[in-house]
């Protein structure tokens, strides 16, 4: 009787062991997928690393440069797509300052850019014939136009000229929003005051001291008059209640030229960068884009391509 008990219990651990040893090997094959999808997750993950970190390792050994640009440029989104471009295929890194054209000259003038895209050409010519800037090349254009409220409150909308347009807001003393940054847009619009015998002061002229996208802004909810260029007008159209009242003459036509600082004036002025954005900008690819660029969205081109 023993033995019987003995055999029963011998045969009790068996299949018990048995059965752990299905259940085990279950867990096995279903740990198997898991285990192997998480480890091709991880390839993937360090395939992915090691990827930005060579993309990451190229623009550091080509190095990085500062572009010194007008609001208008970075305000219309066009930047936003030329500078990608040019990252991909050279591999430099470009650092973007936004200023206004006086600023970008100033910085280009001290060796603190080294690329400088601009759009006042007067402003521009000294530091060309100075010889701290080199590689001068025409870019592109749009033009500028004298935007206001719809009700237009000094009754500028027909006139000739920007210049008449800008005596009737005067003699009506109605609101005028101006950058007075010194930008390639405030030297334009000082230039069309001086036409029109005008000193613009009181209280219906206030300077903002800000880009043009902030500027057209304040005049919006002031319901005042401005002059802006056309890009960022159209870039900012649906989110400003102004509308285009004066627009077409040939003093307005808005010139934009790319060139770089001199790298003999300045160690610290990356040389072959400046001379790859410039050669860049002026290039049958870049120069489509530019053509291109806001025609889709808005009907027509922001700007139009002049290199040759």
């Amino acid at each position: 009787m023993r033995k019987s008990l003995m055999n029963v219990n011998k045969m009790l651990v068996v299949c018990l062991m048995a059965a752990l040893l299905v259940v085990f090997t279950g867990c096995s094959s279903n740990n198997q997928p898991e285990q192997a999808t998480q480890e091709q997750t991880e390839q993937t993950e360090q395939t992915e690393q090691t990827e930005q970190a060579t993309e990451q390792s190229e623009t550091e050994e080509n190095g990085s440069f500062v572009l010194a640009t007008t609001t208008s440029t970075q305000d219309s989104g066009l930047l936003d797509v030329l500078v990608p471009m040019f990252e991909e295929k050279y591999g430099y890194m470009v650092k973007t300052i936004a200023v206004g054209t006086g600023k970008a000259l100033e910085m280009g003038e001290t060796g603190e850019a080294d690329v400088l895209l601009v759009h006042a050409p007067d402003s521009e010519k000294p530091l060309v014939e100075s010889g701290v800037a080199i590689n001068y090349q025409l870019v592109m254009h749009n033009d500028f136009v004298v935007v206001g409220p719809s009700d237009d409150p000094a009754g500028i909308k027909g006139s000739a000229t920007a210049a008449e347009a800008y005596k009737k807001v005067a003699d009506s003393e109605a609101l005028f929003v101006s950058r007075g940054d010194d930008s390639g847009t405030h030297k334009k619009e000082l230039g069309i005051w001086k036409t029109a015998g005008i000193e613009p002061s009181g209280q219906w002229y206030q300077e903002t001291g800000q880009g043009m996208g902030s500027t057209l802004t304040v005049a919006s909810e002031k319901n005042g008059y401005s002059l802006t260029d056309r890009a960022t007008y159209l870039a900012l159209k649906d989110e400003l209640a102004l509308e285009i009242l004066v627009e077409g003459e040939e003093n307005l036509l808005n010139i934009y030229h790319v060139m770089q600082v001199n790298p003999d004036k300045f160690e610290k002025i990356n040389g072959e960068a400046g001379q790859a954005f410039v050669e860049f900008m002026i290039s049958p690819e870049a120069q489509q884009t530019i053509g291109e660029f806001g025609v889709e969205e808005f009907g027509e081109p922001l700007f139009f391509p002049d290199a040759e």
